[in-house]
């Protein structure tokens, strides 16, 4: 991952205020309410309010991202919060997790560039035991048009750092689909993630 990557989310976590607020993604929230909490990774994480509200319901967190200035974000605000997340900086292959190390992964606007987003997904299924669940939301490539009328709706405008349904179903293969849609959606996520988005949700059980 080149050093302008890196910056450009350190320059967004830098400021003061939290650039996707303090509050879970709605998604996520309803989606881990279902199920019996354990041992969970957060990829991409930022700034910690996924990993932080996972933590306060007695999940077993850890997390990643490329940002320094996220992890020291995140780490306030779990202390904040009175819990403890395990947040590591750095590309995922360099930061040892272990097979079947977890009972669930999330991917909340993972964006990764897109050349290594599919071989990220797929490393990430190696961390996954057996019946674990992968809790995924992020945009569509539907939505440049959505960015094209309202740019504070944030999310790339590179089209390749999008996602489809069929590249989801690729990326997962052996995943029980319990769901998988495109939907649009209204945001309303901190400084960076406001109006009307066109989303891919997925969960899916590893067979």
């Amino acid at each position: 991952m080149d050093n302008d990557w890196i910056k450009r989310w350190d320059d967004r976590y830098s400021i003061a205020e939290f650039a996707y607020g303090t509050q879970p993604n709605n998604y996520l929230k309803e989606q881990l309410q279902k199920l019996t909490a354990g041992t969970i990774l957060f990829a991409a994480e930022g700034e910690g309010r996924n990993a932080v509200f996972a933590a306060k319901t007695g999940w077993k967190v850890s997390a990643f991202d490329i940002s320094e200035e996220g992890k020291k974000k995140a780490l306030l605000l779990a202390e904040a919060n009175n819990v403890l997340i395990d947040y590591k900086v750095g590309e995922l292959q360099t930061l040892n997790y272990t097979l079947t190390q977890f009972d669930a992964i999330a991917l909340i606007y993972a964006h990764f560039p897109a050349n290594i987003k599919s071989v990220y997904h797929q490393t990430l299924d190696k961390y996954l035991r057996k019946n674990g669940i992968v809790i995924f939301e992020a945009f569509s490539k539907k939505h440049i048009e959505y960015i094209s009328k309202n740019e504070k709706v944030g999310g790339p405008k590179d089209v390749d750092m999008l996602f489809s349904t069929d590249e989801i179903k690729s990326d997962f293969k052996n995943y029980e689909i319990i769901e998988l849609k495109e939907e649009e959606i209204v945001l309303n996520e901190g400084l960076f993630h406001n109006g009307t988005g066109m989303v891919i949700r997925f969960v899916g059980r590893k067979k």
